[in-house]
């Protein structure tokens, strides 16, 4: 996996419209592992997939479940193996940066996914604070709500969330942009 980010970076210079991942979680504690992962490409083209979880992975939190929806059943009915998952994360994302806002957890979950699957990313993962300097950050979030608004209050999952975030640094960056 990629090397820790540094949030005092200089912004780089990106197009309004990046590659974002969301993933949901078990929970988030040490033992937590990622149940959902969801993409949305520049194009905007969308995937999304629950996670069959690992024999040894069996923390399940229901906080996080009342959160997300999703339930251990689901993952057992319509989980898809780590080897599948990791392959096609690598097939639609190799050579990209794929941006995140949650880039600690993101990042761990990734970290255990590709590692039972024995796998290698093909794609870096960062957070979306190397994209955003202080101004822009600090109105990250409105824009979060704005888009989660403008795609109809949709529930918590992850394809839906990288859309909201997506749709959010787009408008940032766009409205950076315009003020130049």
């Amino acid at each position: 996996m990629p090397a820790s980010v540094s949030a005092t970076s200089a912004p780089e210079p990106v197009d309004p419209v990046v590659c974002v991942i969301d993933i949901e979680a078990s929970g988030f504690g040490r033992h937590s592992y990622p149940i959902e992962i969801g993409y949305v490409l520049p194009d905007g083209r969308a995937w999304c997939t629950l996670v069959r979880p690992a024999p040894g992975w069996t923390h399940w939190d229901p906080g996080a479940q009342r959160v997300h929806g999703i339930t251990p059943e689901m993952l057992r009915l319509h989980g898809r193996p780590l080897q599948d998952v990791a392959a096609m994360l690598n097939a639609d994302l190799a050579g990209r940066t794929v941006y995140c806002d949650g880039w600690a957890h993101d990042y761990t979950w990734l970290n255990a996914l590709f590692e039972e699957a024995g796998v290698t990313p093909a794609f870096k993962l960062e957070s979306v604070v190397r994209l955003l300097d202080e101004s822009a950050l600090s109105h990250l979030s409105q824009a979060q709500h704005a888009a989660r608004r403008s795609l109809g209050g949709a529930r918590h999952r992850a394809s839906v969330d990288a859309k909201a975030l997506q749709h959010a640094v787009s408008a940032v960056l766009a409205s950076r942009v315009a003020l130049r």
